[in-house]
């Protein structure tokens, strides 16, 4: 990899892609009744608020990370974003697709579906490391080891 070249959309089409197929195939097996022991019928109105609330968090993310703070823009200049959703999650593109594919689990009211969030965010995990992170730290150096010492990879959290 060219040290001056990032590709604009990273690993995010192979995680996007894996994160639906994850969750489609976990919404099969739940049609096709592989999966019927873990049903949970008595929580399945706040199984649909929580997968619904979930879902919106993604979608909100994805706009302000993708559409407000125009990412592919930076990246096209190579420039490394730390503000705005950035200051709080590295990868928040990645955190809205987790988001959207587990709300979607959740709503199926099943207690095995949550199995396939976290396959997913364990592949990420290590595609990130593998990859993403790698180029970032060879492009940028100390700037981004320190971004990555205050900032978590896809799980947002607020700094003191």
């Amino acid at each position: 990899m060219k040290k001056n070249a990032l590709p604009v959309f990273g690993v995010g089409p192979i995680y996007a892609v894996s994160c639906l197929l994850l969750t489609a195939f976990g919404l099969f097996l739940k049609k096709k009744g592989f999966l019927n022991s873990g049903e949970l019928p008595a929580l399945k109105q706040a199984a649909m608020f929580i997968g619904g609330l979930l879902i919106f968090i993604g979608i909100a993310v994805w706009i302000y990370a993708v559409i407000i703070q125009k990412i592919s823009d930076e990246i096209k200049v190579g420039h490394l974003v730390t503000s705005g959703i950035y200051s709080i999650v590295r990868n928040p593109i990645y955190f809205a697709f987790l988001c959207v594919c587990t709300g979607v689990l959740i709503t199926a009211h099943n207690l095995f579906l949550l199995i396939f969030p976290l396959v997913s965010y364990i592949f990420l995990t290590i595609l990130m490391k593998q990859t993403e992170e790698k180029w970032l730290l060879e492009k940028f150096g100390t700037e981004y080891a320190e971004y990555c010492k205050h900032v978590n990879r896809v799980i947002p959290w607020f700094r003191h």
